[in-house]
């Protein structure tokens, strides 16, 4: 109820832009979990969605045209004015911010052109930095698989539980830019953690930006920002950015809490209490590589868990009870064979594993010694394969710290880390020698 106190005061005169994330966010990530249960009591009868938003299921913006009209990656397929809240019982939009959700074009991880949605925040008031106003290509934490989820929807119903960090940024005067990622919001299943999707979906969002007229983002700097599921996507868009994304002028990113080996957070995650987070991954994963056949591997208890997750949103009654009935089983318990012994599996999981690639821009990575969703040592290991590669890592970690309050203590570091890139200050990292 903390945050329904807060969102209450915040709309009620006090003005969201006028209040930064660490004023608040103390109050209500006690654990990763509770989260996922506070923001399910505020969606209850009383929190309305704001305007009437059709969920994206039933919205026909969300359906691509068929087939995809030609153009370039990050290239606008169409767009439309929205209200950005964190008022989930009026829907009063946070002060002085433009916002317009947008279809654009990216890539699967076959090379496939596909339809991705989102939403872009620019703040009203003028820019009066040097150059042009910053862009943040922010990628979101886990939501779950259902496309009701799609932050570019929660985003217009007060319902996010990351609004008031892109508030923060927004603070600054920096544009925001969210990725739905595949398959959230839009058609087909959404790819749960592969890297390589979500990283080619948070550089299209920054150029889908970029490119929309009315955003006046033309020429912007970017910096991508991610934690967590968002952590993956930004490290995937760390590596690819030299490659797939050259036009962008990234200074910086920051990514926290990284499942950059997902052999290693599945191993971490079997017979835990988060162990619905390793089902969700398997999911995604024979969503992006049909190939794979997860029911193939399933029993009856399995393929109902299936059947009931493939619309599930964590922070929502199902979410909170699919985590909790879901809690410290086995993969043993949902399958009559484990889908990781198998080379295909193994494979794909491999082609998403993060440090093969040096980042060529400054990151920021950081970590909470005692996650108990994303193990250290794989963090500890791709900051060192980096390193490794000559990259230019700010590793940074959190012994008091677990999951939900990593994603806490970054928030500061994080931003003076974009802040200081976005001055073009000089950076070097603390690469071990």
């Amino acid at each position: 109820m903390a945050v329904a106190r807060t969102v209450w005061g915040m709309t009620k005169g006090y003005g969201p832009m006028s209040i930064t994330v660490r004023h608040v966010l103390r109050a209500v990530l006690a654990s990763w979990l509770g989260v996922a249960l506070v923001v399910t009591a505020l969606q209850g009868p009383a929190a309305a969605a704001p305007q009437d938003a059709k969920p994206p299921a039933e919205d026909p913006f969300y359906r691509p045209p068929e087939p995809l009209p030609e153009g370039a990656s990050g290239d606008i397929i169409r767009s439309r004015p929205a209200v950005f809240t964190v008022d989930p019982f009026g829907g009063s939009p946070v002060q002085d911010v433009t916002s317009w959700q947008v279809l654009y074009r990216s890539e699967n991880v076959h090379g496939t052109p596909i339809a991705v949605s989102g939403i872009v925040l620019v703040p009203t008031k003028p820019w009066t930095g040097e150059g042009r106003r910053p862009l943040v290509s922010y990628a979101v934490g886990t939501r779950g698989l259902g496309d009701s989820c799609a932050p570019s929807h929660t985003l217009t119903t007060g319902l996010d539980y990351e609004a008031l960090m892109i508030i923060d940024a927004l603070n600054k005067g920096w544009a925001v830019a969210v990725t739905d990622m595949e398959g959230l919001g839009t058609p087909g299943g959404h790819t749960y953690e592969v890297g390589r999707s979500q990283g080619k979906a948070v550089l299209n969002m920054a150029r889908a930006a970029r490119r929309l007229p009315e955003a006046g983002l033309g020429g912007s700097p970017v910096a991508v920002w991610g934690y967590s599921q968002g952590g993956t996507s930004a490290g995937w868009a760390a590596e690819l950015a030299g490659s797939y994304a050259p036009d962008l002028p990234i200074k910086g990113v920051f990514a926290g809490g990284v499942p950059a080996d997902l052999h290693a957070v599945a191993e971490g995650l079997d017979g835990s209490l988060f162990i619905a987070l390793m089902f969700m991954a398997a999911v995604g994963y024979d969503s992006a590589y049909p190939g794979l056949d997860l029911d193939g591997y399933l029993n009856d208890a399995g393929r109902e868990l299936l059947e009931n997750a493939r619309e599930m949103c964590l922070t929502s009654v199902d979410g909170a009870s699919t985590l909790l009935t879901t809690a410290f089983k086995r993969i043993s318990d949902y399958s009559t064979a484990n889908p990781l012994d198998d080379p295909a599996w193994r494979a794909a999981l491999d082609a998403n594993k993060l440090g093969g690639t040096a980042p060529g821009v400054p990151v920021l990575q950081t970590q909470a010694v005692y996650d108990q969703i994303i193990p250290f040592q794989q963090a500890d290991t791709l900051h060192r394969a980096w390193c490794a590669k000559g990259a230019n890592v700010t590793w940074k970690t959190y012994t008091l710290a677990e999951h939900a309050t990593g994603m806490l203590w970054s928030h500061p570091d994080a931003m003076k880390f974009i802040t200081d890139r976005f001055a073009d200050k000089p950076v070097q990292g603390n690469c071990p020698r």
